[in-house]
């Protein structure tokens, strides 16, 4: 098929290039790098451009002749939504639903959207299934939430055909090598505890040791991002009109932050030195996903079950990338 991944050349949509381009499917990248990296995707059909640029969407769409959209073009912190949420709103609201239209201008009614857990917000059981209801708790849960709803809307009114699959913390890098994470600046766990081994920070803080988890710190979900681009490409390949796939990764496995922190210790050989911290206001104890309807509907289950794989990938990418694409 001839897909077209916006938002590509970020952490997870360069996955998911590479893997569509290793299953022989032609890519067209759609990105304003203003999160991604040029370096991260080819570049023969790379397309820099806003998706708020409804002429210029709509030309890419036909001129490639766009089967399906991959959609990974979200800003996706939730601390940042909290500060600002009117670019949440502009971003993931605004140039999503232009998105659509110019998807169906060009008569191209085939979408897979990485969507978020976030749409939970805090759920009082775990592991959490999609019949949790979804009332998010930050402005990022809730855009993503917004956009899922339109979708549901425009499978209704205009026969369009989508896919929502819904994750927590995506980790790891390429078992190649050749991408990996590249944040600035980084917010995400594995990286920064990895920059203390490479010997970028002095320590890693640990917010909170006091949680009622087995060891006090919080649990989540971590899965690989190469299991992520495998879930979005059965997505793609079951894709129906006028219906929609709503479905939760994950490997059903918590992690707390201690052991990420002993994995990496593992991994790297460093001592890696722990500060403990306050607790993060809104930080939930645990946050697991139950993948079990993916695996019903996709054929998919998670293959990095154990994080010290995961985070042997994320090092080597780190070795040999200490400062991400600019190295």
């Amino acid at each position: 098929m001839n897909v077209l991944v916006v938002g590509g050349a970020g952490y997870i949509g360069s996955h998911a290039v590479a893997r569509l381009i290793s299953e022989g499917h032609r890519v067209v990248v759609f990105d304003n790098l203003s999160r991604g990296h040029c370096q991260s995707v080819p570049q023969d059909t790379f397309v820099e451009g806003e998706l708020t640029d409804s002429a210029l969407v709509e030309k890419t769409l036909r001129d490639n002749d766009i089967d399906v959209v991959m959609h990974f073009a979200a800003f996706a912190e939730v601390g940042e939504s909290v500060r600002k949420p009117a670019i949440y709103y502009q971003n993931n609201v605004v140039a999503t639903l232009s998105l659509l239209e110019a998807m169906r201008r060009a008569d191209v009614k085939k979408i897979v959207f990485s969507s978020t857990t976030a749409t939970y917000g805090q759920p009082e059981k775990m592991p959490i299934a999609e019949t949790t209801p979804q009332n998010p708790i930050n402005p990022y849960g809730f855009t993503k939430l917004v956009i899922e709803r339109a979708l549901a809307d425009y499978a209704h009114a205009y026969g369009f055909g989508y896919a929502a699959l819904r994750y927590f913390n995506a980790a790891g890098a390429h078992a190649g090598g050749e991408i990996g994470e590249h944040h600035d600046p980084e917010s995400h766990l594995i990286p920064i505890v990895l920059q203390v081994a490479l010997g970028q920070r002095e320590s890693i803080t640990i917010f909170g040791d006091d949680y009622p988890t087995p060891d006090g710190t919080c649990i989540r979900d971590y899965i690989h991002v190469e299991d992520l681009a495998d879930a979005h490409l059965r997505a793609l390949e079951r894709l129906q009109p006028g219906e929609g796939i709503c479905v939760n990764l994950g490997t059903g496995k918590g992690v707390s932050v201690r052991e990420i922190v002993d994995a990496c210790r593992e991994v790297t050989g460093h001592p890696i030195p722990v500060v403990m911290g306050e607790r993060r206001p809104g930080d939930p104890a645990e946050l697991v996903a139950d993948a079990t309807l993916a695996e019903k509907v996709l054929d998919w289950k998670a293959k990095y079950t154990d994080v010290r794989e995961v985070v042997a990938t994320a090092w080597r990418w780190h070795q040999s990338h200490p400062r991400g694409y600019e190295s």
